[in-house]
This record gives C-alpha cells, structure tokens and sequence, in this order.
C-alpha cells in the first residue's frame, strides 16, 4: 500500500480556541449587554453616524449619497466598503433596526476575534516564543479594551485594525521572518499583499501613509541577492491589484464629481474644522451639522460636496499661513492626546471623576508599555522591529494634524498587545533589568 503522507502543521497558526472565545464572547456581551439597543438620538444618528446615513441612502435607493441628514446629494465624505456592508445589512434586516445592529456588530465581533490569530503570528514569528505569541492572542481576545470598538461602535475600527495586523503577517512573510521556506517572495503572496492594501484604503484611507515604508522593507530584505529585481517586479504587479481595487471607486467619483477623489473627499472641510479656535484642538462632532435648518448644513447642501469642501480647505490653508505656531502648537497638544489620551467632560461629580481618571490611566498606561515594549525590541534586535517602528511613527501622523479620537489608535492596539507582553516577560526576577541588547 502507498504511505500516507501528512501535512506538517504550519507552526504560526493559533490555536483555534483563541478566536471562538473572542467570538463568543464579544457575541454574548452584544446580546446581554443591549448595546445593539442604539439610541434614537437625532433620528438614528448613534447609528453608524455619517457610515449610517450613506448605507441608509443605498438602501432605500438614493445611491452612495446623503452623510449628514436630509437629501443632499452624492456623496465621497467616506471609503465605501463599511457602508456598503451596512447597505446590506439594512436591506436584509431593516433600516436602523436592532436585529440589524446586532448583526453589524457581530460582523465587527467577527474580524474583532479574527484578529487574535494574527498577533500570534506577528509574536511568534518575531521573537519566536510560544508563551508570548499565546498570551498576545489570549489578551486580545479576552482583554475588554480590545473589544470595546467590535460591540459598541458601528464603524470600521474593528475592520481596520483586522485587515492592518494581517496585512503586518504578509509582509512578515514576505520577508521570511522567523521562516526557514525556500520560496518566500511568491506571486501569490504580492497579489494577496496587494488586495489587502486595496481593502485597508477602501475601509480607512489614513493608515496608507504606511503602505510605501511597509513595501520596501519587503523589498530590502532581497537586497544583494538574486531575487532583488523579481521582488521589484512582483511589488509592481501587487501595485496594479491595489489599483485595481480602487479603480471602481475613483471612476464612479469622477463620473459623479467631475474631480479626482482617489478615496475620501472630506479632508479640506475636516482640515478647516481642525483651525478653528473654539475646538482648541479637542475633537469635534459632526463637520457638516445634522440639523435641516442649519446655515453651515444648508450651504453644503447648495454648494455640492465638492465645492464646499475646496472653498473649506482655502480656508484653512490661509489660516495656517497667518498662524503657523499656533497650528503647531495644536499638533503637539494632539500628539499628547493620541498617547495619554482625549480628556472627556467629568459627569456625575466624584464618580464621574474617577471613572474618567481610571479611563485616561488605562489608555495611557498601554501607550507607555507599548513605546517600551517597542524600545526593548528595537535594542534587542527583534526581527521586524523596523517595521512596527515605521508603523508607530506613521500611522498618527495625519491625526496629529486634524483631529485625534482614542479609536484612532485601536489599528496599533494589535502591536501594542505584542509589545507589553514582551516588555513584563522580558522582566528578569533574579536580577536587575537591563536594556542592553542581546549579544
């Protein structure tokens, strides 16, 4: 008889347990918790805000349209792929109903829990070390905080923070970190890498300030060999799939605009927003307001999107021509916000007090053990350090410049988990901790 011959396990696969608890356990808290009970507040605002105003129109048959309130109009305030998603949702279970919130926020649960199996892969990879890798995406998947934007928030954090760690695992593999296999760079691979790319900038533009440095540290790695111009060729080739990703979009926008919007069309408007003095450099709700008979709404609404966010962004580009300091001391007082975290109103008196100081050192503390975590791995020589570096140093930086909100921060929180269970088992009981690096 033939021997039977086995597929060896692939070594970086978490164990499967890890993403059904993260599941199950973002699902019952969604289901025991209400929180797909939203509130009504301006007619079903909570719900997915502008995301939910744009899928409201798709699926009531007024096209990609409609952000704020009221018909106003075609619409590139926003990637499309979450509200599309939530277009779908709504057809099947009912606009703004709760049987469709609960299934959004499961979809969110899903990629949320899906994102567990790719820390491991990341830590495993890096610092090959079983018990780090398992702790990582244990604490992921059980970790509050980690699950906070999958069952309260009908937006694309949860998304964007899956398709980034994963996208962070191909590139890991495309370079050959922490694998012996002798093909690395495959077609495949670039083509998957690639789509990826497209998804991220179709779900959160912001995070492709990345893509370039995440690319050619790919590429860097075949420097000297023979395989340095096939990986060029094949970045290329992975460069027309990302494309091609956005070609539809970008097409329909110039079809209905008249204008080249790669991915958003918002950022003069959100640019605008950012100088004025009376939001000091907090954050701010709506852009455009929600009411009807708002003067700021109604003159968005007879402009055109277009034209009212260009005569936005002249404004504040004049703004900041006159008031250059002041523009940079409102990007340091966000930088401070992105890391320790955006100070919320105190309500409720002295309990309202504690829970915001509890909130605010919860956030800050994880931002700290994160940069040490980072730090050590850098000193210490951490295959891919480089790249989570380049990652830390790029990700905020359009935040840094517009306006700063703790999600904008949960696409690193997949890094951050890797980088503070390092930074405690690095800590040696017998003796004193160094940071030398290792020899």
């Amino acid at each position: 008889m033939p021997r039977q011959t086995t597929q060896p396990a692939n070594p970086y696969r978490a164990p499967i347990a890890i993403f059904w608890t993260g599941l199950l356990l973002r699902v019952i808290y969604i289901t025991l918790a209400h929180t797909y009970r939203i509130r009504l507040f301006e007619d079903h605002m909570q719900f997915g805000w502008e995301m939910g105003r744009i899928a409201r129109a798709l699926a009531t048959g007024f096209g990609y349209a409609d952000p704020f309130t009221g018909h106003s109009g075609p619409t590139a305030w926003l990637p499309p792929l979450y509200p599309v998603v939530l277009a779908g949702v709504f057809k099947l279970f009912g606009v703004y109903t709760p049987l469709a919130a609960w299934v959004i926020l499961t979809l969110n649960s899903i990629v949320s829990a899906a994102t567990a199996p790719a820390i491991y892969e990341i830590a495993k990879r890096c610092y090959k070390d079983e018990k780090l890798a398992l702790w990582s995406a244990w604490l992921w998947a059980l970790y509050p905080a980690a699950m906070q934007y999958a069952v309260h928030w009908v937006w694309d954090m949860a998304p964007t923070a899956f398709f980034f760690a994963w996208a962070l695992v191909l590139a890991l593999r495309l370079r050959g970190t922490g694998s012996e296999e002798a093909k690395l760079q495959t077609t495949r691979r670039w083509l998957l890498f690639g789509l990826l790319w497209g998804l991220i900038a179709l779900t959160n533009s912001t995070p492709l300030v990345f893509l370039p440095a995440c690319g050619l540290w790919i590429i860097a790695g075949t420097w000297r060999t023979p395989a340095f111009l096939p990986s060029i060729g094949k970045a290329i080739l992975s460069g027309l799939i990302f494309c091609a990703c956005l070609a539809p979009w970008m097409i329909r926008n110039y079809t209905v605009f008249h204008a080249l919007i790669p991915m958003r069309g918002n950022l003069g408007a959100e640019l605008h927003e950012s100088v004025l003095e009376e939001h000091e450099g907090f954050p701010w709700g709506a852009t455009v307001p929600v009411a009807d008979h708002d003067p700021i709404y109604l003159k968005y609404k007879s402009m055109g999107e277009v034209a009212y966010v260009k005569q936005q962004d002249a404004l504040a580009k004049q703004y900041i021509a006159l008031h250059k300091t002041r523009f940079l001391e409102l990007a340091l007082k966000r930088f401070y916000f992105y890391w320790v975290s955006v100070p919320h109103p105190i309500e409720h008196g002295a309990k309202g007090y504690f829970v915001e100081i509890t909130r605010e050192i919860n956030f800050c503390f994880l931002s700290i053990t994160g940069i040490l975590g980072l730090a050590l791995s850098l000193r210490n020589r951490i295959s891919g350090a480089t790249l989570f570096l380049w990652a830390f140093l790029l990700m905020p930086f359009a935040y840094y410049f517009i306006t700063v909100q703790a999600r904008f921060r949960h696409p690193l929180e997949p890094l951050i988990t890797i980088f503070t269970v390092y930074l405690f088992r690095s800590a040696d009981r017998t003796r004193a901790f160094s940071w030398q690096p290792r020899p």
